[in-house]
């Protein structure tokens, strides 16, 4: 039973890290300053688009090959709290197609991470090579 566990943690952690390194990525190829306006426009400091965008390339890089999984993983609830609240829960679960899409994918991708926040994923993670004389104590947390 806890392989199976720890198979579907690792799948969940490696979608979900493979999902934000694309929109931190996708952030910076599309042109940050776009971004950075929108942040503006929404009343948050244009230079808080790079900080996400890094946090989503680097966390989701982190996320892929599962180093600081936990940290990286409660960050990104944050930012997706942030995503919801500040940018689309005006516009509905759903979104309304005028004003773009609503908040269902930030809601999976923030209840995602905070399941890898709580249990963590060790398969296959470098947090198991830096890490591996340390006791199971941190697990319980």
């Amino acid at each position: 039973m806890m392989k199976k566990i720890e198979v579907s943690t690792l799948i969940l952690r490696l979608v979900l890290g493979v999902t934000f390194f694309v929109h931190g990525l996708v952030k910076f190829q599309g042109g940050i300053e776009n971004i950075v306006g929108w942040f503006e426009a929404i009343g948050l400091p244009g230079a808080l688009a790079y900080g996400v965008a890094l946090l989503e390339m680097v966390g989701g890089i982190a996320l892929i090959v599962g180093l600081g999984s936990r940290i990286v993983s409660a960050l990104l609830v944050l930012l997706m709290l942030g995503a919801i609240v500040k940018g689309k829960l005006a516009v509905g679960f759903l979104g309304n197609g005028q004003q773009g899409a609503g908040w269902e994918l930030d809601l999976a991708l923030l209840v995602m991470a905070l399941f890898i926040a709580i249990n963590d994923s060790k398969m296959f993670a470098l947090d198991k090579v830096f890490f591996k004389g340390q006791n199971n104590q941190t697990q319980s947390l």
